[in-house]
């Protein structure tokens, strides 16, 4: 099964995660992944790409997420 199947199972099938859902992935406070995604840094450039905003709520498609820490 890959990364992107695990994550997909635990998400219930949806294709996008929230902030809260990626902070869990990634074993991180919400409010400090927030404050890393506003810097200049390795972490923010590479996931940065990943984000979809939706009106004023920003999601991270799960490939990206799934590419991210199969590529760390």
């Amino acid at each position: 099964m890959t990364t992107e199947e695990l994550i997909l199972s635990g998400n219930g099938g949806s294709p996008l995660l929230s902030l809260f859902q990626v902070a869990e992935i990634l074993h991180r406070s919400p409010e400090g992944l927030r404050i890393t995604l506003s810097g200049d840094n390795d972490l923010a450039r590479s996931l940065k790409p990943c984000r979809v905003k939706i009106g004023r709520r920003v999601y991270f498609r799960v490939t990206g997420i799934a590419r991210f820490i199969d590529e760390a």
